[in-house]
C-alpha cells in the first residue's frame, strides 16, 4: 500500500459552513455559470450573491413555517434548484429532494412519506403539480421557481425579495438559529432497482465528513471549473457536484440538458466533470469510430499512445498536444473525471488515462452520502472501486474461500436510518453500527475495494458455488455487439441444474455493420451466441453461458438508468 499523504482540507460542522467559509475567502469568485434564456451565453453568479439569495429565501421560508419544516423541491437542475437547497438545511428544516422524472402519483407518495411542508418546483413540473395539488394534508405551500399567475401558488422572486426586506429591517431569526448537525436535514429517496424506495435520512455530519474525507483524496481547488451534467436529486450528483464544488470554491457550469453536453462542454470549457459509465462510453465509442474510419488515423493514435508511455516514463507529459483534437472534444481544459454508479471497463479508464485525464473511479450508497471508497488522483487501480474513504471502517462480512463477502461499513458517513422503518433499518444497520450494503466483494492486499455484485442477485448453482451476475453480463458489455445484458439463473429440470441464461438487447448499428440490413434473427443469435461462446472461455465451468436469449428492446430501467431486475 503506497503511503502517500492526503490533502489538507477546511473542517466544517455543517452546510452553513460551507458557504460562510466560502464567502470569507473568494466573495467574488464565481459559483455557478447558469444560462438564463436557452441557448444564451453563460452567465456568473458570485459566491456573494449566492449566499445572500439563500438567506433571503431562508429567511422567507422560516417567516412561514415552524424550525424543522420538510421542504421539498422538484425541478430540473438549475440556479434556483441550488439555492432552495441550502436555504432549507441552513436553518429551516429538512429538505426533500424529489426525482422529477417520477409519475405523478410515485411523487405524490414522496411527498406525502415525507410529511412535507413547502414544495419548490419549476413550471416545466406544472402538469405534475395540477395532479397532486390539494391532495397532501400537510403541504401548505407551493413555491414556483419561475413567475407564473397562478393564486395557488407562491412566487420565489417575491420571497426573495421578502427575505430581503426582513433582513433589512433586522430579522435575524434564520440567520441566527442554530444547527444541529446530528438532526435529519436531509431525506432522500431511493431508486431500488426491485424493490419500492426506502427514505433514507442523513444529518449534516453525515454530508460535512464526506465532503472532508473525499477531498483530502482527490484534489480540486477555486482553479477548476465543474460541469454539472447529473440529476441533483441524487446524491452522488448533490455531495460531490454540488456541495463538495461549493466547499471547494470551484466554479459548477450547470448542463442545459444531455442532449446540449457537447455543446455547453465547449463553451464552459470545464476542467472536470462526474459521469456515469455510460456517459463517458458514448464519448469513447464517438471517438474510436472516427479514428477507426481511418486506418492513418487509427494508426496515429497507437503510435501517440505508445510514444507518450515511453516520454512518461521520462517524466515527460506531451499528450495534452499529442491528442490535442479529442482533448478539444471536452472543452480543451478537462483534467479530471470521475465515474461513479456502475462497473467501469479498465480498459476504457487506461485509454483515457493514457491520452492525458486523471480518469477515476469511486464507489457509493446514498446510504454513505454517498461515497464509501474512492480512487485516488495519485493512487489508484482501474479495475477497484477505490480505497475506502479516511474515518470509514470498511470490511468484509462472511469472506468465503475465495475472500468474497458482504461489504460492510462504520463511520461517520453512514445514515441514520430508514424514515419510519424501523425493519428496514434494523436489517441494513447491525448492533455495532455497521451499514450492510449488499455489495460483495473483497478488499485487495493494497487495500483497495473490489467489487464482484450485488447479494441479492448471486445466482447459486447445484455445487453450492455462487455466480455474480454482474461479472458475466461485464464481460459481455465489452463485445461491440451487446448493447444490453442480463444473465439469470434457469432450473433445468432434466439435468437437475442451474444454467445460466444470457438475455441479450444487441447494439443493432454494430450488428447491421457486421450482418447486414436484413439479418435474420436466427444470423443475429448465432452472432450473439459466439460473443457468449467467447466470454466463456474465461469462465469456470458453473459460471458458463448455457443459453442466449435475443431480445428487442431496451430493459426497463429505473430513473438511475440502471436495469430493473424483477
Amino acid at each position: 500500500m503506497k503511503n502517500i499523504p492526503l490533502y489538507e482540507v477546511t473542517h466544517i460542522n455543517n452546510l452553513r459552513d460551507v458557504i460562510k467559509t466560502r464567502v470569507r475567502e473568494f466573495p467574488q469568485n464565481p459559483v455557478f455559470l447558469h444560462k438564463l434564456v436557452k441557448g444564451g451565453p453563460y452567465v456568473p453568479v458570485t459566491t456573494e450573491q449566492y449566499d445572500h439569495d439563500i438567506d433571503s429565501l431562508g429567511t422567507a421560508l422560516f417567516s412561514k413555517v415552524k424550525k424543522g419544516a420538510r421542504v421539498s423541491i422538484l425541478a430540473e437542475t438549475r440556479y434556483e434548484w441550488y439555492v432552495s437547497y441550502l436555504a432549507t438545511t441552513n436553518g429551516v428544516g429538512c429538505v426533500v429532494p424529489i426525482d422529477k422524472e417520477l409519475h405523478p402519483e410515485e411523487i405524490e407518495n414522496c411527498l406525502e412519506r415525507a410529511e412535507a411542508e413547502v414544495l419548490i418546483f419549476s413550471k416545466t413540473k406544472l402538469a405534475v403539480i395540477n395532479e397532486v395539488y390539494g391532495k397532501i394534508p400537510t403541504l401548505k405551500y407551493y413555491v414556483c421557481m419561475d413567475d407564473v399567475e397562478d393564486e395557488r401558488f407562491l412566487s420565489y422572486s417575491k420571497l426573495i425579495k421578502e427575505g430581503e426586506e426582513l433582513m433589512a429591517s433586522g430579522n435575524r431569526d434564520y440567520l441566527d438559529t442554530p444547527i444541529d448537525p446530528e438532526e435529519m436535514t436531509i431525506l432522500l429517496f431511493t431508486s431500488g432497482t426491485t424493490a419500492k424506495s426506502k427514505a433514507v435520512m442523513l444529518c449534516q455530519r453525515n454530508i460535512c465528513k464526506n465532503l472532508e474525507s473525499m477531498f483530502s483524496m482527490l484534489y480540486i481547488d477555486r482553479n477548476d471549473v465543474f460541469f454539472s451534467v447529473l440529476p441533483l436529486h441524487h446524491t452522488y450528483e448533490c455531495t460531490c457536484g454540488f456541495l463538495g464544488q461549493v466547499y471547494r470554491g470551484t466554479t459548477i457550469a450547470i448542463c442545459e440538458g444531455l442532449k446540449y453536453i457537447t455543446s455547453n462542454i465547449k463553451e464552459a470549457r470545464p476542467t472536470c466533470i462526474l459521469m456515469v459509465p455510460v456517459m463517458l462510453e458514448m464519448f469513447y465509442k464517438a471517438i474510436m469510430k472516427k479514428v477507426n474510419a481511418d486506418p492513418k488515423t487509427a494508426k496515429k493514435l497507437k503510435t501517440g499512445i505508445k510514444l507518450s508511455r515511453f516520454l512518461m516514463k521520462l517524466g515527460i507529459d506531451k499528450r495534452r498536444s499529442l491528442f490535442k483534437d479529442i482533448h478539444e472534444v471536452f472543452g480543451g481544459r478537462m483534467r479530471l473525471i470521475i465515474l461513479g454508479g456502475a462497473p467501469v471497463n479498465p480498459e476504457m479508464l487506461q485509454f483515457f488515462q493514457d491520452i492525458g485525464f486523471i480518469c477515476v473511479q469511486g464507489y457509493g450508497l446514498t446510504e454513505c452520502a454517498p461515497i464509501l471508497a474512492l480512487n485516488r488522483d495519485v493512487d489508484f487501480k482501474n479495475q477497484a472501486a477505490g480505497l475506502p474513504l479516511p474515518g470509514c471502517d470498511v470490511k468484509i462480512l462472511n469472506p468465503d474461500d475465495d475472500g468474497i463477502g458482504e461489504f460492510i461499513a462504520k463511520g461517520d458517513n453512514v445514515f441514520m436510518g430508514y424514515y419510519k422503518d424501523p425493519e428496514a433499518t434494523a436489517a441494513a444497520l447491525d448492533s455495532d453500527g455497521y451499514y450492510h450494503t449488499g455489495d460483495l466483494g473483497y478488499i485487495d492486499k493494497d487495500g483497495f475495494c473490489i467489487i464482484t455484485g450485488r447479494k441479492k442477485n448471486v445466482i447459486i448453482a447445484k455445487n453450492g458455488k455462487n455466480v455474480f451476475p454482474e461479472e458475466i453480463e461485464y464481460l459481455l458489455s465489452l463485445s461491440p455487439y451487446v448493447a444490453e445484458s442480463v444473465i439469470s439463473g434457469v432450473n433445468d429440470e432434466v439435468k437437475n441444474d442451474i444454467i445460466i441464461v444470457a438475455t441479450i438487447f444487441p447494439d443493432m448499428e454494430q450488428v447491421t455493420a457486421k450482418l447486414g440490413e436484413n439479418a435474420t434473427d436466427e444470423q443475429i443469435e448465432a452472432l450473439l451466441k459466439t460473443v457468449a461462446d467467447e466470454v466463456n472461455e474465461k469462465l469456470t465451468n458453473y459460471k458458463k453461458i448455457k443459453k442466449v436469449v435475443l431480445r428487442k428492446t431496451e430493459f426497463e430501467k429505473n430513473t438511475s438508468k440502471k436495469i430493473k431486475r424483477f
